[in-house]
């Protein structure tokens, strides 16, 4: 008895005990700190957002002021915006190496920018400003309790955790997000229970605050047969197709405009006069803004068969020539428009499969599936759970090593026979590519 109480009430014992709870509590502390401002300042972006594409909407003339809005953004980021022109990617770096450090400017540059790309029509969502303002949050808690470095880049995820649970109504998908989206192939663990407070706190704050979420809802269900499961597999290949090109796309624009287009003033004015003139080629506008309400008619009835085409041509100008915002909405609305146009062709449930197109495109592009799945739990109340389990796996596989975030690292790679070194971004891959070809 006295071995066994030597053994756990030792000094080296003692001081392990200390140290973990202590920890414990500092991360608990933190997080809710981090939740507490960031759930309060997605409730701004939200509620903004909404009034400005109302705004928007009812003056449709402010569209011709998107060319000027670019010039603005463009004035922002290059002589007040520090490196957080980088935006997640400045994230992405600093977690993995400690590249980078966040400017505390981040979060409120990028909340204006977003409110000038909504006002004007810019195509783009919101997760990209409320994940960056969490992070300048997180940033910020670090810099006033100073703390330790390892600690430093654990809230900072706990600060993407945080703005992604907030902005969605989605406090486990912001979760493991946090941890999950830093690395391909690898989860961050370590960082469970700051990301785990700051994205439920962040939830609730926003909810306090009088923020309702968006609501879809799947109407019916296929039958759980073999010949669905084939179908289930087959539309999921075509939906991580369809990521695939959206992120090439996006990413050869940023490319082609960093390269040709060196002014950020000069960027921004010529992706609005791009964005303008699409308007009125395709004579609809549809695709400006989140597109919410194409959203919701996905899930509804008909909508025009290549809106997701439009949708992904719109969003990759708009973000490749650096308006701001996020690339998660409209995500959703390609996967929910695809869903809508291929419903028929294979005999599926429309808002079934609306909805399975809207998680399993974001799952192609985050590289996130267990992220993606938990979503799908929580935006459709645990419906299909079986079909959004293989729709998040097969579009996470097919979609290969493409993605929305450039700066993610591959851990791992999704398949041995691909010969990827451990460690590489997505960037480095791509360069690499185009050297070889």
């Amino acid at each position: 008895m006295e071995n066994l109480i030597n053994k756990f009430f030792s000094p080296t014992e003692k001081t392990k005990y200390i140290t973990f709870i202590t920890t414990l509590v500092k991360w608990t502390f933190w997080g809710s700190i981090i939740g507490i401002l960031v759930g309060s300042t997605s409730t701004l972006l939200l509620n903004t957002n909404d009034f400005l594409t109302d705004t928007r909407e009812n003056n449709p003339m402010l569209i011709f002021l998107l060319p000027l809005g670019g010039i603005v953004i463009g004035y922002l980021y290059r002589y007040h915006g520090a490196n957080s022109r980088k935006g997640n990617d400045l994230i992405l770096e600093h977690i993995h190496h400690g590249q980078g450090k966040i400017p505390l400017r981040m979060g409120p540059i990028v909340f204006i920018s977003t409110f000038i790309t909504h006002l004007f029509g810019g195509s783009t969502g919101r997760e990209g400003a409320a994940i960056q303002m969490g992070t300048s949050i997180a940033e910020a808690v670090n810099r006033v309790f100073k703390v330790n470095e390892i600690d430093q880049r654990i809230l900072i995820m706990s600060g993407i955790s945080g703005g992604f649970g907030s902005a969605f109504g989605t406090p486990l998908t912001g979760t493991i997000f946090g941890m999950e989206v830093i690395s391909l192939g690898k989860m961050k663990y370590e960082a469970l229970v700051p990301c785990f407070v700051s994205s439920f706190v962040g939830h609730y704050v926003s909810t306090a605050w009088g923020v309702e979420h968006e609501h879809l809802i799947i109407k019916s269900l296929p039958d759980l047969t073999a010949i669905t499961i084939l179908k289930i597999i087959i539309v999921s290949i075509i939906f991580s197709f369809s990521s695939v090109i959206y992120s090439q796309l996006r990413h050869s624009i940023k490319q082609y405009s960093e390269k040709y287009l060196k002014n950020l003033m000069l960027r921004g004015f010529v992706g609005g006069i791009i964005i303008l003139a699409l308007v009125y080629l395709i004579g609809s506008r549809d695709y400006l803004g989140r597109g919410l309400p194409m959203v919701e008619r996905s899930f509804e009835g008909k909508v025009p068969p290549f809106a997701f085409l439009a949708k992904i041509i719109f969003t990759a100008i708009t973000m490749g020539t650096g308006f701001r915002g996020g690339e998660v909405i409209p995500l959703f609305f390609v996967g929910a428009t695809l869903g809508n146009t291929l419903a028929p062709f294979f005999n599926m449930p429309i808002s079934f499969l609306a909805a399975l197109g809207l998680i399993s495109v974001f799952a192609g592009a985050s590289n996130a599936p267990i992220s993606c799945f938990l979503l799908a739990l929580e935006l459709f109340d645990g419906k299909g759970i079986e079909y959004f389990f293989i729709a998040c796996i097969v579009s996470y596989i097919f979609s290969g090593h493409h993605g929305i975030y450039a700066a993610q690292k591959i851990f791992e790679p999704k398949s041995r026979m691909l010969n990827l070194p451990n460690g590489e971004t997505i960037t480095t891959i791509e360069g690499k590519k185009k050297i070889q070809s």
